[in-house]
């Protein structure tokens, strides 16, 4: 039975999954939609709202939230505790494909991930090169890495920030479009008539089937710049070179991605909610090794940032302790029983009831963590006691003067009641914690399932494998002494005591106010500060600021930032402008992640991060918010307090938040407030005058898609290039 539990014990302890804490987030969809180009309020009419009526009546919704940017949507879904996660994806899934027709048709269709689309990654890779451009190492890392990193077993995403995807540019020039008379639309129906690859169907002869391969795609820039956009009736043409710079070029020119001071590439591993921590990572770090021997010469891959560091070295000392705990209490025994092959005894049932109570864990789907790490050193003392019961009874028989074996029968049937007694009750006070409701409740959930599974066991344990080992191990020495002293100082104690009543009484009742008044004095929260080798630093500036002044802001922040490399305390210096990873218009804020050193190495992260709000506070320009990672597994990081104001319109609702704002700047315990909703972005209203646009037959959606196309850039087309696939952006030349 025992080889049996010890054997469950070992494979439950290999497939429990292992993190830092409990996942007391709930589950959670979101749905992002790109619409280039839209303003935050059309995107919202026309997407946002739209999602959102549409999943309202998916089972199981605790909350559902939404934020408009311009140029794109993102829909999150909050569930219920009880709600399957990908039971929910299959949900939100069906209910947003009913209603795609419904979307604006230059959207792209709506991402829905398990994942939050702006999460943290655990862990970043940096990329960089000094002699290839950023476009080609972003096309290296597209083509040969992320497959490679994705396959990882417990990778969700990996994401590439700072990089510039190549395209192909048409950068047209109006003034030649206008000499020419030719349009934007016209540019845009060529290309798609033109670069298409259509099947031919086959030819059959008496012995061979050939298929028909029709060569009509481009492939280079010089087949665009050849493509002839207009014919004049002179025989005249005009080519798509002759109204248009087209150059091979990234996407998205405005990214930025730096690394202690230098410009590179990040990739960023997104790990899947289940996974293992520890082998994701581990799983990265090998397959990093061999693509750094694999790499080109020109290129060099770093590892950056690790948010396994901070959860290895926690649980070491988590384990460490449990270790301790378990060889000071065996220490103790040896010291009170004064006999070494006894000791051996509570030494041997202690591991093993702690093994077996990964059993309890790996049945109920909890995890190995922290706070279930806490419970088995809580469960030392616990799971001992049972043994010392047995071990000590069954001793006493022996000193008696019965055999080992007898003495062991015996001993264990006069106390089997009252071990199996204490465990029901040590059970029963930690039962109810099971069925507590509420996200805090989940990590005392684990907690009560270990410690009851423990007590289980140790019962087990002490009714049958206790007694079995007294019976071969069990050494009793003859003429074992007595500590009278001690015992005589514990009786003279115990008769003082119980003679005075009213000072013992006195002494219990000042205790108990104490207690109550060190409880109300004593800070509360939900998780303590914690120093995790990294925090995280949001740049924003002024609603509407451009690329080129968000980056001018990091840029400087940067340099002061520079000296706690300089020093030894920050080991990597990473900051990226735009903050957000899915696309969007806003430019006006960055992000930067700041790794330090071992701990060993440098001071207190409180007191860097002290030091580095004192020098934020010389960019005037731009607000600069520092806060470290949150606690206690939660995914998201940044604000401990968040609430939600709602109303009629928008103008009441900015209206009553003034005031909460205003009042929150008064309580000095707040750092800081931030909102989302942005009034301030500034924007160019333009009106068709509809008298002139009949008397010269152009239509609303053709004057719109034409300011589409030259001011925001959309992607007509693509080309195929060593087997890849690329976007053709259609533009206006910028001056």
């Amino acid at each position: 039975l025992i080889s049996f539990i010890i054997l469950i014990g070992l494979l439950s302890l290999n497939k429990i999954p292992l993190r830092q804490f409990p996942d007391i987030e709930r589950s959670e969809i979101s749905i992002d939609t790109i619409y280039p180009g839209a303003a935050s309020n059309i995107v919202e009419t026309k997407i946002t709202e739209i999602i959102e009526a549409q999943i309202s009546g998916i089972d199981g919704i605790e909350s559902i939230s939404s934020v408009s940017r311009d140029g794109r949507s993102k829909v999150t879904i909050e569930f219920i505790a009880e709600k399957d996660i990908n039971e929910a994806a299959n949900d939100v899934r069906d209910a947003v494909s009913r209603i795609l027709e419904n979307l604006p048709k230059d959207s792209e269709s709506p991402e829905i991930s398990k994942i939050d689309s702006d999460g943290n990654a655990v862990m970043w890779l940096n990329l960089t090169s000094d002699d290839i451009t950023q476009l080609e190492l972003t096309d290296y890392a597209d083509r040969y890495l992320v497959d490679r990193l994705s396959v990882i077993p417990g990778v969700a995403k990996v994401r590439i920030s700072g990089g510039k995807k190549k395209s192909l540019r048409v950068w047209l020039n109006p003034e030649l479009l206008s000499k020419y008379k030719i349009s934007v639309l016209d540019i845009e129906k060529k290309i798609n008539e033109e670069n298409i690859e259509i099947p031919a169907g086959r030819l059959e002869s008496k012995f061979r089937d050939f298929t028909v391969k029709l060569d009509s795609d481009y492939k280079t820039v010089e087949d665009f710049q050849n493509l002839v956009v207009k014919k004049g009736n002179d025989f005249s043409f005009v080519k798509l070179g002759d109204v248009a710079k087209i150059e091979i070029g990234p996407e998205e020119t405005r990214q930025l991605f730096r690394g202690n001071g230098e410009e590179m590439i990040g990739l960023g591993i997104l790990k899947q909610t289940e996974a293992n921590l520890i082998k994701v990572t581990d799983g990265v770090k090998n397959e990093f090794i061999k693509i750094k021997n694999e790499l080109p010469a020109n290129i060099k891959i770093y590892q950056s940032y690790d948010t396994s560091l901070f959860v290895s070295e926690a649980l070491k000392e988590v384990i460490f302790t449990l270790c301790f705990a378990i060889s000071l209490v065996t220490i103790i025994i040896l010291i009170f029983l004064r006999n070494i092959t006894t000791t051996i005894i509570p030494f041997i049932t202690v591991p093993i009831s702690i093994l077996s109570t990964f059993i309890f864990l790996n049945f109920f789907g909890y995890t190995l963590n922290l706070i279930t790490l806490l419970a088995l050193v809580l469960c030392t003392g616990l799971v001992i006691d049972d043994s010392i019961v047995m071990l000590e009874n069954i001793y006493k028989k022996v000193e008696s003067g019965l055999s080992k074996t007898k003495a062991s029968i015996q001993g264990s049937k006069e106390v089997v009641f009252a071990i199996i007694s204490t465990s029901i009750v040590l059970i029963c006070i930690f039962i109810p914690i099971i069925f507590i409701e509420g996200d805090t409740a989940k990590l005392f959930k684990e907690l009560a399932v270990t410690v009851i599974g423990a007590i289980f066991f140790s019962t087990i344990i002490s009714l049958t494998l206790t007694p079995m080992l007294c019976s071969r191990l069990l050494n009793v020495r003859a003429n074992r002494k007595s500590n009278n002293k001690f015992e005589d100082l514990y009786i003279s104690f115990l008769k003082f005591i119980l003679e005075k009543k009213i000072i013992l009484l006195t002494f219990i009742i000042s205790i108990i106010f104490s207690i109550i008044f060190i409880f109300q004095k004593v800070s509360k929260e939900l998780s303590p500060r914690e120093d995790r080798g990294a925090f995280f630093m949001l740049l924003e500036s002024p609603e509407g600021s451009t690329y080129e002044n968000t980056v001018n802001q990091m840029l400087k922040i940067e340099k002061k930032l520079m000296k706690f490399n300089e020093n030894k305390e920050a080991k990597r210096i990473l900051l990226r402008v735009p903050r957000s990873f899915s696309g969007t218009e806003n430019f006006s804020d960055g992000i930067g992640i700041i790794v330090l050193e071992h701990w060993e190495k440098r001071r207190n992260i409180w007191k860097i991060i002290e030091e580095i709000k004192k020098i934020s506070t010389e960019i005037t320009d731009s607000r600069i918010i520092i806060f470290p990672p949150r606690g206690l597994g939660q995914r998201r990081s940044g604000s401990q307090l968040q609430f939600v104001i709602s109303g009629d319109s928008y103008e009441n609702i900015n209206k009553n938040m003034q005031i909460v704002l205003n009042e929150v700047k008064k309580n000095d315990n707040f750092l800081f407030a931030r909102i989302d909703y942005k009034k301030n972005r500034p924007q160019i209203d333009i009106k068709i005058d509809k008298d002139k646009v009949s008397d010269l037959g152009i239509s609303n959606l053709e004057i719109g898609r034409t300011l589409e196309l030259l001011l925001a850039g959309r992607k007509v087309n693509t080309y195929i290039e060593n087997g890849e696939e690329y976007y053709v952006i259609l533009q206006s030349v910028k001056e």
